[in-house]
């Protein structure tokens, strides 16, 4: 990344929906909630919020922000039910309901129901009075334990922070452990501007998390590896989350096996044996073969 050619924003002159945009557009995509609330009165509303996300699960927490109209700084229905009626039900959104999610987001009258106007289906929850969504492959009834005023400007944040007192999960998306399949799912997340994108198994990836194993981190990494003019620093990243790096017996057995024919075409020519082992590496790693990576990467120099 070349410094010189970034954008620089100073937040305080910078003003909306400017920063509004720089902001949406630089963090997401962010998962999607409709919030299902109530008035004193019974008055049902829902609405989408995709500054929305779990902070804790012990106690299970939720937090969403309603912020106000960067074009009037009027307060959500939203946020004035929850502070008439403190419950509310989270429901998150996925592909299957998303038009309808869109609608629902229209700045309808406080006396509209969302629920008539976007043909979703109110579902009487079993604690809390608002109804959740039937659609919704899972809705949690929450009770609202603060709500965290952030300014009171167009723009402004409201963070209502929730307790998860019930969840609900379709069973068509469980796998045979009873829980959740990411491929069934089917999430959609917010982008910038009208953009959305869908969580299907062509935009996810598997990374194993290192939480009881640790890799070897850069520092282990020879230089020669570490200078590559193929490898990112995303790739030397994944070579860092190795536990163990493969032994010299192993890198020369897997140099006779596997590259014995690499090492013939260019045994004149090291520099560019170098950048085939490099790119061979690269598509090992992108095929999330790590050890055949490291091996390849190491036969340069045994």
């Amino acid at each position: 990344m070349n410094l010189k050619n970034m954008l620089t924003i100073d937040t305080s002159v910078t003003k909306n929906p400017s920063l509004h945009h720089y902001l949406l557009g630089a963090v997401g995509p962010r998962p999607i909630c409709f919030a299902s609330t109530i008035d004193k009165k019974g008055n049902r509303n829902i609405a989408p919020f995709s500054f929305f996300n779990v902070f804790s699960s012990n106690p299970p927490i939720a937090v969403f922000s309603p912020a106000r109209s960067g074009r009037t700084g009027k307060q959500k229905d939203t946020l004035n039910n929850v502070k008439e009626v403190a419950e509310v039900v989270i429901n998150i959104v996925n592909y299957d309901m998303v038009n309808q999610m869109s609608l629902a987001s229209s700045p309808y009258d406080h006396d509209e129901d969302e629920f008539v106007k976007s043909g979703l289906t109110p579902l009487k929850s079993e604690i809390v009075a608002p109804f959740r969504i039937k659609e919704s492959p899972v809705q949690m009834e929450c009770k609202v334990i603060e709500i965290k005023e952030l300014g009171n400007q167009g723009g402004a944040g409201n963070l209502v922070i929730c307790e998860i007192l019930k969840i609900h999960i379709d069973e068509n998306i469980l796998d045979n452990k009873q829980m959740i399949d990411q491929t069934k799912i089917d999430l959609v997340a917010r982008m910038g501007g009208n953009w959305y994108c869908r969580a299907d198994k062509n935009s996810m990836f598997e990374i194993e998390k290192p939480i009881t194993t640790k890799g070897v981190g850069f520092d282990n990494i020879p230089s020669d590896i570490l200078n590559s003019k193929i490898l990112t620093g995303n790739d030397l990243g994944q070579l860092g989350g190795i536990e163990q790096i493969p032994n010299e017996t192993k890198v020369n057995d897997y140099k006779l096996m596997e590259l014995s024919d690499l090492f013939m075409e260019f045994e004149d020519n090291a520099t560019n044996l170098e950048t085939k082992l490099h790119e061979r590496a690269k598509d090992l790693l992108k095929q999330n073969k790590l050890e055949e990576a490291w091996k390849t990467l190491l036969t340069f120099n045994n």
